[in-house]
């Protein structure tokens, strides 16, 4: 089984600042769309906290890429194409294997700026965009899914799968290490050097169960085969998350 550290939504380059938490429940702001895209801002009910989050910058009007999509029914579909996708089935990334979906938020009293856990996805299935039948490509598109809107890569596919989002900020849900940046990290006692995809350095592994996460990059991977204790931790993770 694997978990994987999925960076989305806004931060300083995408989107010009962190995602709100707004009367407790962390909001996910996607980045801007461009491209595939045919959902603003303002369709999600986003556009005045857009319009805040990127000082001025967005507004209702703008496309964004509405992607994950957590959806009515307790699922989620996330596109990925490219080299991040290269690097997931790389990693033998399918089914059974967890996203573990997390950004740059801005805490609610104090204007801090922290990396949170904010949803998950549990996969279930894999629709490969540039093989699957026009009818599925077609469903998808129906529901404006931006990666089923057009190609953005010859290797574009969807996970699917159940998930959700977190309905408050919990304190399990934060990575980032109290008062320190956003990349610092405190970092889950399972969590051994070596055990997580571009984060080989030993000087990014410190003291204090503490990790200095990569500056960019999309998918971590943790490979944590039928350890308990990771098992154990990511249940935990998605209580915190649906309760």
């Amino acid at each position: 089984m694997r978990i994987i550290f999925s960076r989305k939504g806004f931060d300083s380059a995408a989107g010009g600042g962190a995602s709100p938490i707004v009367g407790g429940t962390p909001v996910s702001l996607p980045i801007p769309g461009g491209g595939f895209s045919r959902t603003t801002y303002g369709d999600l009910g986003l556009g005045a906290l857009a319009g805040a989050a990127s000082r001025g910058r967005l507004s209702a009007d703008d496309l964004c890429h509405h992607d994950p999509m957590f959806r009515a029914d307790g699922t989620c579909l996330f596109g990925q194409c490219g080299a991040a996708q290269t690097h997931l089935a790389n990693q033998q990334v399918g089914m059974g294997d967890i996203f573990v979906f997390f950004g740059l938020f801005r805490e609610e009293a104090t204007g801090e700026a922290h990396h949170r856990i904010f949803g998950f996805l549990k996969v279930e299935g894999l629709i490969d965009l540039a093989t699957c039948p026009d009818a599925v490509r077609e469903a998808l598109a129906d529901i404006g899914h931006p990666h089923a809107l057009g190609m953005h890569g010859r290797n574009d596919v969807i996970y699917c799968g159940r998930g959700s989002t977190a309905r408050s900020a919990q304190p399990a849900l934060r990575l980032t290490v109290e008062g320190g940046p956003p990349s610092l990290w405190h970092r889950p006692p399972w969590l051994k050097q070596g055990g997580l995809t571009y984060h080989d350095r030993p000087d990014r592994w410190l003291r204090g169960s503490r990790l200095q996460s990569v500056a960019r990059g999309q998918e971590f991977v943790a490979d944590i085969g039928r350890r308990q204790a990771p098992s154990d931790w990511l249940g935990g993770i998605i209580a915190a998350i649906e309760g």
